[in-house]
């Protein structure tokens, strides 16, 4: 038989899979920048993550190719698919560039940071899983928001001490791009956040 309309196919199993693969991103850097030990093999875990969520990000285009019916508007789906992608290659960004800059030790900006990223990453995979309902996810998406607004204001006070209290100007310039690095990776899992609040503002 002839299968005229596309079958429907299943998103919420991709969206799911795609964020817990995220929030594994964020916590091993969180480690790696905390422990600070055993770096190349750090970043391996990292990078085999960010080609996981590759994958992961193609079975959902292959799914919107050939479904009749999708859960939110395809443009929607294609772009939390995106953002949530962003974040896991810009927590690799920031694994490799310690291990280019050939940084000795971390700082608790840095940890204090890489913290905040974790704490997004868990947030986001909360609201997530709670796509197929789109209930309960407001507190998840303040959070998230508040905890960029935290990191702002962290990583401009980070600069800043560098530029008073380092003597020296590679230093400087090393350490700012990983603040940089880690702000940008805060801001892109806001970006998804805001993907999941059009979607519920559209739902409404």
């Amino acid at each position: 038989m002839v299968r005229i309309i596309p079958k429907d196919e299943k998103f919420q199993e991709l969206f799911v899979e795609d964020a817990r693969n995220m929030l594994e991103a964020a916590h091993k850097l969180e480690d790696m920048i905390g422990v600070y030990d055993r770096l190349e093999e750090r970043v391996a875990e990292i990078r085999a993550l960010e080609h996981r969520g590759d994958e992961i990000d193609r079975e959902v285009e292959i799914r919107l190719d050939r479904a009749f019916i999708t859960p939110f508007d395809r443009e929607d789906i294609h772009d939390l698919v995106n953002r949530i992608d962003d974040v896991v290659d810009l927590i690799q960004e920031v694994a490799e560039t310690f291990i280019i800059y050939g940084v000795e030790s971390t700082t608790d900006d840095a940890r204090r940071l890489a913290g905040i990223l974790s704490a997004q990453a868990n947030q986001l995979n909360e609201a997530v899983g709670k796509l197929e309902t789109l209930k309960g996810l407001e507190p998840h998406l303040k959070a998230i928001h508040d905890l960029e607004n935290e990191a702002d204001g962290l990583s401009r006070a980070a600069v800043a001490r560098l530029f008073q209290n380092d003597p020296d100007p590679m230093n400087v310039i090393k350490w700012r791009d990983i603040y940089i690095d880690l702000e940008n990776a805060i801001d892109a899992a806001e970006d998804a956040c805001e993907v999941i609040e059009k979607i519920v503002a559209k739902s409404a």
